[in-house]
């Protein structure tokens, strides 16, 4: 007799889509911490070491207590040794700390310091009703010490880094003789000068942080300067203004992340509450930056982004990847409350691909279409303040939902198919269970598929998520006469199954039902044409309960029409298999049906393969 869970497995694995999905945060190893866990940054060590620096405390962020510790792993995070105090518990506040590697090996570790002990700084009223934030984790005085035996000890002593005053230093309520900042932009060398990036705050309100903008710190000495004392810094770009959001944008441009192109330019990618994270390159190592703009992908189309870390990486093959969470618009742009609302929906987790092309003033980075890279099943958990290791041709990516920080190995492929999307061209056989050319019948067989979730091995018998999907991938032409009406059908008179219909206002729908939970979601509204023929994606990833829709080699971003353009199903929805039959509207010119959930990449290749 066959094992039916034997089965299942060899089938999840030739996919390369098992039941323990690799983008389940829950999945990835955990970086030790005291409660609160905050900027799990990484850098290689020259005894082979990984070493890490968190924020940490025993309770939550910004209370008293907080503070910067490091940790060494020798096995790709999956074990670390004992954490080793940058600065005690019992001190001021130590926060957001970020590492360098110097020549030699030396490890520089820079961070937040509330030196003076202040405990409270002027805020907003009504914010703070009566006039004091006693948060003080983001002013006082950004220091640094270093290491040189590898992260295990640091040294006695730490060492100021002087800060020019800007005008928004100037503005502050102390006139900049108490500076408001944080920093969570990893620091970076380049010909021979290092470069620590810095966020600096107009004040305390509504949305904790009022106003900000992007500097760079830059030393010409300290990748080679053995003597701390000696060391020299410029607070850059020239003149009294960091890095804003563009022209006509709001008042927030913080945590400005950067990247060396191979021409030597800067770019820098940075939060703002615009709905859409925003760009800016640098010519000439940082001291004056273009005009910032916000971000998009290569086709032209804006990327959407609410208020959270959204960070870019250069990988060791030259190529680039971008953290982001692809929501926002118009809907966080116009909140009454956006400085606040946009600081929520940071799950899942979605990846762009950049590679290099030649734009009007030197190099620029041209953006793929995302991915889902990381996710809870929880909605509401949030998952930031990433970084990108890449150790021995495998890609690693670090987070923290503030309580756990984790390290999760990512699969290569997913990459490698966003850095070669615009070249990719064919249809995948994984997962393919029916393909049908024209002429398509009115009806065909369904084939057996797997559902979503069983009962577990658990002593409690609950809920195991299999990961499962589907994919509907079509070719169609509409005639306006034929608006509303249905393409594919597979449900039961009771309403069991899935189908795929077209609607008044020119989208195309899926629903799904297992007879007692059901679920619809929809591509943007006018995504289809009367009279041309269009190719339409439909992806039910089963991993995070996620819909997407990909039209015509697009993916679905909502638009001015909707935050957001992918949906969620109902987690409690357990399968989709219906009649055994599934009716095939007149319309539809190729169908693929597929077992899995597709990812964006493979989605354009098919379109670009053509019917």
């Amino acid at each position: 007799m066959r094992n039916p869970l034997l089965i299942l497995l060899l089938t999840c694995l030739a996919q390369g889509q098992t039941a323990r999905d690799w983008r389940n945060i829950t999945n990835g190893a955990v970086i030790p911490d005291e409660s609160y866990a905050d900027q799990p940054y990484i850098v290689k060590t020259e005894d082979g070491a990984w070493l890490a620096v968190i924020t940490t405390g025993k309770g939550a962020e910004g209370e008293g207590g907080q503070h910067v510790v490091s940790l060494r792993s020798m096995d790709r995070g999956k074990t670390w040794e004992r954490p080793v105090d940058v600065e005690p518990a019992n001190g001021p506040e130590a926060s957001y700390a970020v590492l360098l590697k110097a020549t030699g090996g030396r490890v520089y570790v820079f961070y937040n310091h509330n030196t003076d002990n202040v405990r409270q700084v002027i805020g907003d009223k009504p914010t703070y009703k009566d006039g004091f934030n006693r948060r003080v984790d983001s002013q006082g005085h950004f220091v640094f010490k270093y290491s040189d035996d590898h992260g295990r000890s640091w040294s006695a002593k730490r060492q100021e880094i002087p800060q020019r005053d800007f005008e928004i230093d100037r503005k502050n309520p102390y006139g900049g003789k108490i500076k408001f900042f944080w920093n969570v932009g990893k620091a970076f060398a380049n010909q021979g000068s290092a470069y620590v990036p810095l966020h600096k705050v107009g004040g305390f309100g509504e949305g904790f942080f009022t106003s900000s903008e992007g500097v760079l710190l830059r030393s010409a000495n300290i990748l080679t300067e053995r003597d701390p004392e000696k060391i020299r810094w410029e607070t850059l770009p020239d003149g009294e203004a960091g890095i804003r959001s563009p022209p006509g944008g709001g008042p927030i441009a913080e945590e400005q992340s950067f990247s060396v192109l191979s021409d030597g330019s800067f770019f820098c990618v940075f939060r703002t509450i615009d709905g859409h994270s925003a760009f800016t390159y640098s010519c000439d190592g940082g001291r004056s930056w273009d005009a910032s703009q916000y971000m998009r992908y290569s086709d032209g189309r804006l990327m959407k982004h609410p208020r959270a870390a959204n960070f870019a990486w250069r990988a060791e093959n030259g190529k680039y990847l971008y953290w982001f969470h692809n929501h926002g618009g118009r809907f966080i742009r116009e909140h009454p409350k956006r400085r606040t609302i946009a600081y929520e929906e940071r799950n899942p987790v979605w990846l762009s691909g950049g590679v290099e092309a030649d734009g009007p003033n030197g190099k620029v980075i041209r953006w793929s279409q995302p991915e889902i890279v990381l996710y809870d099943e929880d909605p509401i958990i949030r998952m930031s303040y990433p970084d990108l290791v890449e150790d021995g041709g495998k890609y690693f990516l670090t987070e923290t939902q503030k309580d756990v920080a984790r390290v999760h190995e990512i699969d290569a492929s997913l990459l490698a198919g966003m850095w070669n999307q615009a070249e990719a061209k064919g249809a995948s056989k994984a997962g393919l269970v029916l393909d049908l050319a024209g002429p398509v019948p009115a009806t065909v067989k369904v084939p057996e598929l797997r559902p979503f979730y069983q009962r577990s091995r658990r002593a409690d018998l609950g809920k195991e998520n299999l990961n499962t999907g589907l994919s509907l991938d079509l070719w169609l032409r509409l005639d306006s006469e034929k608006r509303d009406s249905v393409l594919l059908d597979s449900r039961t008179a009771d309403g069991k199954g899935f189908a795929l219909r077209t609607t008044a206002d020119g989208a195309v729908e899926i629903v799904l039902a297992d007879g007692r939970t059901e679920s619809r979601w929809s591509s943007d509204p006018g995504s289809l044409s009367d009279g041309k023929v269009q190719h339409i994606v439909a992806i039910v990833d089963g991993g995070p309960s996620i819909v997407t829709f990909v039209i015509d080699g697009k993916l679905n971003e909502g638009g001015d029409a909707r935050q957001f353009g992918w949906g969620r199903f109902n987690p409690n929805l357990k399968t989709v298999a219906g009649s055994p039959e599934m009716r095939i509207g007149g319309r539809v010119l190729r169908m693929r049906m597929y077992d899995r959930y597709l990812r964006t990449s493979e989605a354009i290749a098919s379109y670009r393969a053509g019917p």
